[in-house]
């Protein structure tokens, strides 16, 4: 491993890279980012000095996003929320609909992002 230094006055200053992260962070991924500087200073700056935030991040991210298309599903079976209501009733599809997004984002929002 060869580190490479600058001049800057009279010190010599290592070139530091950050890896670039190729996944998004995504809507997660920035909730949990928010939280932890705001909450957890401590871990997001050692995340980010050991350049693991973003893909800290976007693993978060993926792994939400999963999780709430997976309870969103489940709630839409389990309450009877199918096609043939939105064919009928599309104002009451709709508010079904939105209730149990809401829902499923508080659940992920306390499962995964605010601890």
């Amino acid at each position: 491993m060869k580190i490479e230094y600058t001049k800057v006055g009279d010190y010599y200053l290592p070139n530091l890279y950050y890896p670039e992260e190729t996944r998004p962070i995504g809507f997660w991924g920035m909730l949990r980012k928010e939280y932890l500087k705001e909450h957890k200073p401590g871990t997001y700056t050692y995340l980010l000095l050991t350049a693991r935030l973003d893909r800290y991040l976007a693993d978060l991210n993926e792994q939400a996003q999963e999780r709430f298309e997976l309870i969103e599903a489940q709630m839409r079976s389990a309450e009877g929320v199918t096609e043939e209501l939105k064919r009928q009733n599309p104002m009451e599809w709709v508010r079904h609909c939105n209730n149990i997004r809401n829902r499923a984002a508080e659940i992920i929002k306390q499962e995964l992002i605010y601890i």
